[in-house]
C-alpha cells in the first residue's frame, strides 16, 4: 500500500516559489514520460486497476508499476501498488507494440495476465512529468510539474505511514510562506483520463 500526501499548487508561480524556497534541498530533477495500458476488454479499468510504465531521464531507467483501488481523499492518497524495474529498451519496443508485453517476462505484467485476466494489452497514451525531489526536514518532497496536453498541473507529493502528520507539516510551510494551495481531489491518471485540468 502506498501512502501519499498530495497537495495541488494553483499556477506557475506557486510552483516556482515552492522550487525556490526547497531549492537547498534539492537531491535530484527526474524527467518522467509515464504511458499507460489497460487490456483490450477494459481487465484492468473495469476493476479500478491501471498499468504504468515510467520512463526516467529518456531510457535511462524503466518502472512498471500496476496500481490498484486508489483512494483520495482530503488530500492523502492510498493505493495498492506492485512496482517492478525493467529494461528500458525492451519497454519502449512494448509502447510501440503493446503486444509484446504479453511475452514480457516480468512479474506486474505477469499479475495483469493472471490476476486480472488481460489478454491483450494496448496502450492509452500519457503525459511527462518534471520531479523535484527534495530531503527537506526528515521528509522526501516530490514537487511536480505535469503536462498533459490540455494544460499543466503543479503538485506537491509525499509518501508516509504517518500522512496527517506530515501534511501538516507541509501545509505550515505553504502558508507560513504565504503560497496557496488545494486537497488534490484526483490522480494525474484520472487527471489525463478526463482531458481536462481540476478546478
Amino acid at each position: 500500500m502506498e501512502v501519499e500526501v498530495k497537495l495541488r499548487l494553483p499556477d506557475a508561480e506557486a510552483h516556482r516559489r515552492v522550487t525556490s524556497l526547497l531549492f537547498p534541498h534539492l537531491l535530484r530533477t527526474d524527467r518522467q514520460e509515464n504511458l499507460f495500458f489497460d487490456g483490450a476488454g477494459g481487465e484492468l479499468s473495469s476493476r479500478r486497476a491501471v498499468l504504468r510504465l515510467r520512463f526516467y531521464n529518456g531510457d535511462s531507467r524503466c518502472i512498471a508499476s500496476l496500481k490498484a483501488r486508489a483512494v483520495l481523499v482530503d488530500g492523502i492518497s492510498r493505493v495498492e501498488e506492485d512496482e517492478e524495474e525493467l529494461d528500458p529498451v525492451k519497454c519502449r519496443e512494448c509502447v510501440a507494440d503493446p503486444g509484446k508485453m504479453g511475452s514480457m517476462d516480468s512479474r506486474v505484467l505477469r499479475r495483469c495476465r493472471e490476476e486480472f485476466g488481460v489478454g491483450e494489452f494496448v496502450g492509452l497514451g500519457g503525459f511527462g512529468n518534471v520531479r523535484d525531489v527534495h530531503e527537506w526536514k526528515g521528509l522526501t518532497l516530490e514537487v511536480d510539474e505535469t503536462k498533459y496536453e490540455f494544460g499543466t498541473c503543479y503538485e506537491i507529493e509525499c509518501e508516509s505511514s504517518d500522512p496527517e502528520a506530515v501534511k501538516k507539516v507541509i501545509e505550515e510551510f505553504l502558508k507560513d510562506n504565504g503560497i496557496d494551495y488545494k486537497y488534490s481531489e484526483k490522480s494525474k491518471f484520472a487527471t489525463f483520463r478526463s482531458g481536462k485540468l481540476p478546478e
